[in-house]
């Protein structure tokens, strides 16, 4: 009897889920998050620039050089999922979710290692680290504004 052995490369993609609490109510948060007019504000690890649209798309200057962005359908959910088509033409899905917490709001964001090197991927977490904290701080900064 013959035996045939095949090694199977194992591909392990990382991720990591990132959040903040914000003192600000859900529905207040995701406004904020699920506008396209707002992601420049905070998201500098996505949208560099003020965005223009194409259809339902967002085209955006990032860091990574020029993305399209489709975020799923306003909900009640505080759901604001969003795919990014890198410019290699990889679609990445970034799940983005506004929840209850009782402070106000926890914002957690799913960061996934796709295209990336360990260290590249770490300074994602770290870029959507910061991002999530400049959120806050705009939301924050509003509401205690008269």
């Amino acid at each position: 009897m013959r035996t045939f052995s095949r090694v199977i490369k194992s591909t392990h993609m990382k991720s990591s889920h990132i959040s903040c609490v914000i003192n600000a109510s859900p529905d207040l948060v995701y406004e904020v998050v699920a506008d396209p007019n707002q992601l420049s504000r905070w998201a500098e690890g996505l949208a560099q620039a003020a965005v223009t649209r194409d259809g339902d798309d967002l085209i955006v200057a990032s860091p990574m050089g020029e993305v399209r962005v489709r975020f799923v359908p306003r909900n009640d959910y505080g759901v604001a999922d969003h795919d990014v088509t890198l410019p290699s033409g990889t679609r990445v899905t970034n799940p983005l979710r506004v929840m209850a917490h009782p402070q106000g709001s926890e914002v957690l964001f799913s960061v996934r290692q796709i295209e990336l090197t360990n260290d590249e991927f770490e300074r994602d977490c770290a870029m959507v680290a910061a991002d999530l904290e400049r959120l806050k701080n705009l939301i924050e900064q509003q509401t205690l504004q008269p």
